[in-house]
């Protein structure tokens, strides 16, 4: 299957694509209908795990690459692409570029660091499918697919002494390791870089012959930041209550602000963009 687009869209999916409350895409059908019909890949970019994204592919019947886990991984349907992926390895019905580090390490990382530190955590590990779905508004089935990791471990601090939680971050970085805070969580990875890996596959749609190619890209959050960085035209949606999030206008002072938050401010964006 080759890539027939001129345009490649790269969307982040909780608070994007997805409601931040609901998780629910409906309000967006309209442009996802559109994209169908254009032929025009859409790549899922999120922290959500594999198995979390493949239940949202069926849903909306894509085919195409995707991204988990803050840039951990890109997964490639086998034989989307002319051309082998260098580095990548057979993963089921896909191609996997692993770019961070695995997740049991993540796990030991978070255990030793926060004992040192004399921080309190708890991790998505240590978790029952309840507290997950309690603390992320998920039904138990779609917990436990959260919970399916292999890249990046969430967690929570749940009390520490004063300058506890400082001297974890500290650590962290030492170690070569990295935090990302996200709407519910944090992240502990070494690694995982959505910008990078948008990078990587923007490289193989244009396939060594450099075509003309217009990449978009949607996020709500600094978390977005690298994959919003990456491409030609970057579309930041608000928040819930409206707001936009000040470390990307800080950093992207041009991004294109979106009319609404969620599905709703995504359908907009995107139909706008296909019209022009």
């Amino acid at each position: 299957m080759k890539p027939p687009a001129r345009v490649v869209i790269f969307t982040d999916l909780d608070g994007t694509l997805l409601d931040h409350h609901s998780y629910s895409w409906r309000a967006a059908q309209p442009a996802l209908e559109a994209i169908r019909r254009r032929r025009v890949p859409l790549i899922f970019c999120s922290s959500k795990t594999r198995a979390e994204v493949e239940v949202l592919r069926k849903e909306l019947r894509n085919r195409h690459p995707f991204i988990t886990e803050n840039g951990g991984g890109i997964f490639i349907p086998r034989n989307y692409f002319p051309r082998a992926i260098p580095g990548a390895k057979r993963t089921g019905r896909y191609s996997c570029l692993a770019l961070a580090r695995g997740y049991e390490e993540m796990v030991g990382q978070l255990r030793e660091i926060s004992r040192q530190a004399g921080a309190e955590v708890i991790g998505f590990h240590q978790m029952t499918l309840a507290r997950v779905a309690a603390r992320t508004g998920l039904r138990l089935r779609q917990a436990e697919l959260a919970r399916r990791r292999e890249f990046d471990e969430p967690f929570l601090f749940v009390g520490s002494r004063a300058g506890a939680e400082a001297k974890f971050r500290r650590l962290a970085r030492r170690r070569g390791l990295e935090l990302a805070r996200g709407g519910r969580f944090w992240h502990l990875f070494a690694g995982s870089d959505k910008g990078r890996a948008v990078r990587r596959l923007i490289r193989s749609y244009q396939g060594g012959a450099a075509p003309r190619l217009r990449t978009v890209a949607l996020g709500d959050s600094a978390n977005d930041l690298p994959m919003l960085a990456a491409v030609h035209h970057a579309i930041l949606l608000p928040k819930p209550d409206g707001s936009f999030d000040g470390r990307v206008l800080a950093r992207l002072p041009k991004v294109t602000r979106g009319r609404a938050p969620g599905p709703q401010g995504w359908n907009l964006a995107v139909l706008a963009l296909l019209k022009d």
